[in-house]
């Protein structure tokens, strides 16, 4: 008979493998799915070919929100699977999904081989993900609390919330790796399709690791005890207490979960790339550094909740991160590109228009025309990352106002596609030459960049991350009762991180069309991030170091 001290070493032998088990498999699905978002500068290109270039942006920015939106889905699907034939068979299907979508994605045909069909491909693989993704997440998390002791509960499924981390870092290291090795030219070329074909060998390691473990204690004793929800759906929405529990999870955790977490590990890509000029590698390398030190985090700050709780500590993310959206995101643009943030100050830009002929520029689909010489005018500042101001011209027509430089925008009305194309293309390059002439960069130059106070300014938003991402798990297994745990949790959850999140880059990124302010997408984290901050305070009650029975 094994020894009180053999028995707690095979323990803690199990609940090691049952963390790296379950935390390689997620990490491999946000492998998949992060390395769609880190290429969408690329996949605008290869796949929307025939827009122009804001427009482009923004569709495949889109897209890579079409793949959240359908998490909600997703989680609904595999949370009834769960909760009614098991953790461990939900979370096998979802791995498999995703490696085999992410892989067919590295096969498609671009725009230039297949026209517009590349495009429905491509939307119809980002489904998949999304879907797969959507039951992905609430089992790992699940699988893992059910085995962790109450009192280190946060701690371990802290491992599952740096699994995004370990995914993200992936996504870079191939994508940094396959384009110095093969050159920019070829990557856009050929070469972005490698980070889609290499999950093929992550896809079968996961699989792998995944077929060998059991089903978790808590199903199987329900199981054993015939307790199993019978309707998990109409339990987890149609009473009033469950419902109460969902609604709260929403707008007390995820809300800011999208908010704070993507605006700082998506968004912030787009902003330092579009909006300030950074080149792509050194963006990837930032990214890098801020993936690398988030992945302890996760893990300290679980840890942490197992001890002061897990309201205060994402409470706390919560607040920094509100604090700090505006100010530090000035900070950001002075130590990234302070050649751009003096131009701007020295020679602020003007659009001098009619402004009856502006449109809303915000086009999620990509199919807009925006033909009218007001809209080409902005849509050139905007692929900048210029800030302007809107006047009404004299005469009617568009000029762009560059100190005492006044550059003339032509209307594309009447032009066809090609011809519009064309136009646009050489607005762009007269409206360049001015700005530069006044001394606008073309791109941020490293040389004159402060990289201590960016690395640090973008370790703050780190730090508010994972302080609400770390407990997250633990706390949102803690609201649910077993029986219909996996699809109540992973509900709310998706449609925070899948909604709020994952529609926050092209929504800031066109509030910031629409404003000519590169600054006012921040007012779509705000007000987010205020909403769980309140909801939180008042609604969401302390679970840390509760048995899950007791729920």
């Amino acid at each position: 008979m094994a020894s009180a001290t053999e028995q707690q070493e095979n323990s803690r032998g199990t609940m090691a493998r049952i963390i790296v088990a379950s935390s390689a498999g997620t990490a491999f699905e946000w492998y998949d799915f992060f390395i769609f978002g880190s290429l969408a500068p690329v996949i605008s290109k290869v796949f929307f070919a025939g827009l122009d270039p804001t427009a482009a942006l923004i569709a495949a920015l889109a897209l890579f929100a079409v793949g959240f939106a359908f998490r909600p889905l997703g989680a609904l699907i595999f949370g009834v699977v769960g909760d009614k034939l098991g953790r461990k068979g939900a979370f096998l299907v979802t791995v498999s999904l995703m490696g085999a979508s992410t892989f067919l994605i590295g096969l498609l045909p671009t725009y230039a081989q297949a026209g517009s069909l590349a495009a429905v491909l491509l939307i119809f693989l980002r489904i998949c993900q999304g879907v797969a993704l959507g039951g992905e997440y609430g089992g790992a998390a699940i699988y893992v609390a059910e085995h962790a002791p109450a009192n280190k509960r946060g701690a371990a499924t802290g491992w599952i919330q740096s699994s995004a981390s370990f995914g993200l870092l992936a996504a870079l290291l191939v994508i940094v790796v396959t384009r110095q090795s093969v050159g920019e030219v070829a990557f856009s070329d050929w070469g972005w399709r490698i980070p889609f074909l290499v999950s093929a060998v992550l896809l079968a390691i996961s699989v792998w690791m995944r077929a060998k473990l059991a089903e978790s204690p808590e199903f199987a004793r329900l199981r054993e005890e015939g307790e199993i929800a019978k309707a998990p759906l109409r339990e987890a929405f149609g009473e009033r207490k469950s419902i109460q529990r969902v609604l709260i999870a929403f707008f007390g955790i995820m809300c800011a979960q999208g908010a704070v977490w993507y605006f700082t590990f998506f968004y912030m890509q787009v902003f330092l790339e579009r909006s300030l000029g950074v080149p792509a590698g050194m963006k990837d390398m930032l990214l890098i550094v801020m993936t690398l030190v988030s992945a302890p985090l996760y893990v300290y700050f679980g840890w942490l909740s197992d001890r002061i709780g897990r309201k205060p500590v994402m409470i706390g993310g919560m607040l920094l991160a509100l604090v700090l959206y505006f100010p530090a995101s000035h900070w950001i643009a002075s130590a990234a590109n302070p050649q751009l943030v003096e131009a701007q100050q020295n020679t602020p830009i003007f659009v001098d228009t009619n402004p009856a002929t502006c449109s809303v520029q915000f086009d999620p689909v990509g199919t807009a025309k925006y033909a009218s010489a007001c809209d080409i005018a902005k849509s050139s500042l905007v692929s900048k990352g210029i800030n302007f101001t809107t006047r009404t011209s004299n005469d009617g027509r568009t000029y762009v106002i560059v100190g005492t430089e006044q550059v003339p925008i032509a209307d594309g009305e009447a032009l066809n596609g090609p011809d519009l194309k064309a136009l646009k293309a050489k607005t762009g390059t007269d409206i360049g030459n001015e700005l530069h002439a006044a001394g606008y960069p073309k791109q941020a130059d490293r040389a004159h960049a402060n990289l201590t106070l960016l690395v640090l300014l973008l370790l703050v938003f780190v730090v508010a991350a994972t302080a609400l991402y770390g407990p997250q798990a633990a706390a949102l297994v803690e609201m649910f009762p077993t029986r219909v745990r996996y699809t109540a949790m992973s509900f709310p959850y998706h449609v925070g991180t899948g909604w709020v999140g994952g529609f926050l880059p092209v929504t800031s990124f066109a509030i910031g069309a629409i404003t000519g302010n590169i600054y006012s997408g921040l007012w779509y984290s705000v007000i987010f991030t205020a909403i769980s901050v309140v909801v939180s305070l008042f609604f969401v009650k302390e679970t840390a170091g509760k048995h899950l029975r007791e729920v």
